[in-house]
This record gives C-alpha cells, sequence and structure tokens, in this order.
C-alpha cells in the first residue's frame, strides 16, 4: 500500500459504519488508499491464582487448566470478531467507490499502534466513543490518541453526510494555522464553502481575521469572515455551527489563545461533546 493513506479505527461501535464512509470520501477527494485497523487492546484480567487460591492443590491446578482454555477460546472469538467486522468494513468502503483497501487487525495498544504508522498516516478517521460508551461519552483513547498524534484526526459523531459548509476556529496560533493550511490545500475541503470564526474581542482580531483571509483567498477557498463576541469559546461556535447548518468543523487541538483551553480536557473536550457535526483536529 502508497504512504499517507487514510487510516480508519473500527470497533463494531454504533458510529463504524460512519467511520468507514468518511474515511471513504476523504479517499474519492483525496486519492489516497485506505487503511482499516481493528485493535483489540489487552485489558486487565484478575491474576488466574487469585480465582483459585483457596481450593486444594489438585483442585487449583484443574481450575487453572480450564480458565486457560476459557481466556484461549475467548481470544480466538474476539479474533474471529475483528476479522467479521473488518471484511464488512471492507465492503462497506468499496460500496464508497475505493479499490485501495487493506484491513489490518492488531494486538495491544493502539495508541502505540498508531504511534508506529504515524509517518505514513494521511488523515485518522474515528469514532467520538466506541461500543462500550454511552452518548455524550468520549471514548477511552480518544483524547490519548489526540494528544499523541501530529497528523490530522477526523473525530465522527453521527451518520455520513457529504459536508456542504465547513467552519474554520481560528484563532491566529500555530494549530489553528495548520488547519488553515490544510483547509487551503487539501483537496477534501478547498471546494467546500469556508466560514471562518473567530471568538472573542481582543485587539487585532479583525487584522487575523483578514491575514486568515488572505491565505484563503490566494487558495480560491470560498469563504466568509465572522467575528463572533467574547463568551464560552465552545458555546459559541456550537451555536453558530447550528445556525449556520455547518457540517464540518477544522480546527487546532492545542492553542495559547483565548480560544483558551484549546487544551484537550478543557475546549476540544467541550467540543467534542457537545458538537453535532464530525470535528477535524489538527496539532
Amino acid at each position: 500500500m502508497n504512504n499517507n493513506y487514510i487510516l480508519g479505527c473500527i470497533d463494531g461501535a454504533s458510529l463504524t459504519t460512519a467511520v468507514c464512509d468518511y474515511a471513504a470520501w476523504l479517499a474519492g477527494k483525496t486519492g489516497a488508499p485506505v487503511k482499516l485497523l481493528h485493535n483489540i487492546e489487552h485489558r486487565p484480567q484478575a491474576p488466574l491464582s487469585d480465582l483459585s487460591g483457596s481450593l486444594g492443590l489438585g483442585s487449583q491446578e484443574e481450575l487453572l487448566e480450564e480458565l486457560i482454555k476459557v481466556e484461549q477460546h475467548r481470544s480466538r472469538l474476539l479474533l474471529e470478531k475483528g476479522k467479521l467486522m473488518l471484511d464488512a468494513a471492507r465492503q462497506r468502503v468499496e460500496a464508497g467507490g475505493v479499490a485501495d483497501i487493506e484491513v489490518w487487525q492488531r494486538n495491544g495498544s493502539l495508541q502505540e499502534t498508531l504511534i508506529e504508522q504515524e509517518q505514513d498516516i494521511r488523515v485518522l478517521v474515528m469514532g467520538v466513543r466506541g461500543e462500550e460508551h454511552r452518548d455524550g461519552q468520549l471514548g477511552a483513547h480518544l483524547e490519548t490518541v489526540i494528544r499523541s498524534l501530529h497528523k490530522p484526526v477526523l473525530v465522527v459523531n453521527k451518520a455520513f453526510s457529504t459536508p456542504q459548509k465547513i467552519m474554520l476556529a481560528y484563532d491566529g496560533q500555530e494549530a489553528s494555522r495548520k488547519a488553515l493550511e490544510m483547509v487551503v490545500s487539501s483537496p477534501a475541503l478547498r471546494d467546500i464553502p469556508c466560514h471562518l470564526v473567530y471568538v472573542g474581542d481582543d485587539q487585532g482580531a479583525e487584522a487575523i481575521l483578514a491575514e486568515a483571509s488572505t491565505s484563503l483567498e490566494r487558495g480560491a477557498v470560498a469563504h466568509q469572515l465572522v467575528h463572533l463576541p467574547k463568551g464560552r469559546s465552545d458555546e459559541q461556535l456550537c451555536q453558530y455551527q447550528a445556525e449556520q447548518g455547518i457540517d464540518l468543523t477544522v480546527m487546532g487541538a492545542y492553542s495559547h489563545h483565548p480560544l483558551r483551553g484549546m487544551l484537550l480536557g478543557s475546549f476540544t473536550a467541550k467540543m467534542l461533546q457537545k458538537t453535532q457535526q464530525p470535528l477535524l483536529l489538527l496539532r
């Protein structure tokens, strides 16, 4: 497979289909191949000896052997389940018009797996939550992955719909400049009308917006400038997103600005929890 692929992480959760569809959309717009990953995490288990320590020696040995067989059977079932999910995901992406697809099953830490592959990832696509999480919860690995990778992460939270409008949350800092560069250069984004949004009453806001507008103009990106008043940035952006029918929000995952708290655990986490549309995050 060529370098710079679209990597979709699937786990069988309700958002797996959406992950496949957004990965297929990105591949169709960029010409990049798709790689589908099913990662099986090592989950802590009670030591087998702890489960049989009060029994006699003979009984303990028999129980340990039985428990080992049960764990081996469980592992085989997880592998088979993953293979079935990957096969269904491949068919879904193929139906989206993508021919160059690879499937990959891996045991171990998802974070370590992605870091190992980072240099070859063009965009990572993940669901906002996994199969074990309720609505409103963030996936257990999501924030860790966003912190760890220096590649764009598209966080999916709904069924796929082709983006017709995007919003770029912009503050002039490094992460948002990278987001701006992606909007200008990416074949997936540059043909979609962009709402360039700044939140806050800071001096220099208009100049920051004007500078970003110049970059968008050079890239021939249709756009409009929006200066929202100071307030809760996450609430302001989510409200604007809903009012304007924004289909995709692009923003930096870290910042030292007023859109303050673009640190995970604060602004970014709040956006992930509150937004009704996918987020494309860049560090």
